[in-house]
């Protein structure tokens, strides 16, 4: 039962959003649970949206580009906050 839900977690989609604050835009994508912050990053730079320079935030906390979805316990529905990196 467990690799039968692996196998269907490759086609599961979750349909999240991108809030640029320095923008004042809200940007929906479709992302799957083993796409990584980095994955997310491409599909911006597919809609105009420079991603460089900014970082990933959820429930207040910071997320590395190199997690995936999963990792960061994203859901369906979630926003994401994308901000100029203070570094």
């Amino acid at each position: 039962m467990e690799g039968l839900r692996r196998g269907l977690s490759r086609w599961k989609r979750y349909h999240i959003k991108v809030h640029l604050a320095d923008e004042a835009l809200l940007l929906p994508l479709t992302v799957r649970p083993r796409d990584t912050l980095s994955d997310l990053r491409v599909q911006l730079v597919g809609q105009g949206v420079s991603s460089w320079k900014r970082a990933f935030y959820y429930n207040a906390r910071r997320l590395d580009d190199h997690q995936t979805v999963r990792d960061a316990r994203l859901q369906d529905g979630s926003v994401l906050l994308l901000v100029s990196d203070p570094r």
